[in-house]
């Protein structure tokens, strides 16, 4: 099975979508669930529509959803307050003001770090029941 590799970033007020390597499909959006709504809407009128329709494309495919970290910190800025963005990931307040402002971009290490703490929260949510 192929894994799409989708980028999202905040662009002015919306959000655009590529697929890594399938420069055919590029999508716009408010909100992250318009994105993938628009984006499947997007692939299906690409196989229907298309003579030469990209080969990640034809086959069995899952999509993987990529945030750069300003889209995510000001996508989620309702949910998450800084001092909480801390507690969960061991970043400073002041580290992350700087990437959700796009000053700075953070290293590998960094996002990884962010990610896995992320997702660990993730998990945790999921395991409860109410």
């Amino acid at each position: 099975m192929k894994t799409l590799k989708v980028q999202i970033a905040k662009v002015g007020n919306a959000y655009n979508a590529m697929i890594d390597g399938v420069d055919s499909v590029l999508v716009s959006g408010e909100s992250l669930s318009q994105i993938k709504e628009n984006l499947l809407s997007a692939i299906e009128l690409q196989k229907e529509m298309s003579d030469a329709v990209p080969s990640g494309l034809t086959e069995e495919y899952k999509i993987e959803y990529y945030l750069n970290m300003e889209s995510f910190l000001e996508f989620y800025s309702h949910i998450f307050t800084k001092s909480g963005l801390e507690y969960l990931t061991g970043i400073n307040q002041k580290q992350l003001w700087h990437y959700a402002s796009g000053k700075r971009k953070p290293r590998k290490r960094q996002i990884e770090r962010f990610e896995a703490a992320i997702h660990r929260l993730g998990e945790e949510l999921i395991s409860f029941h109410l």
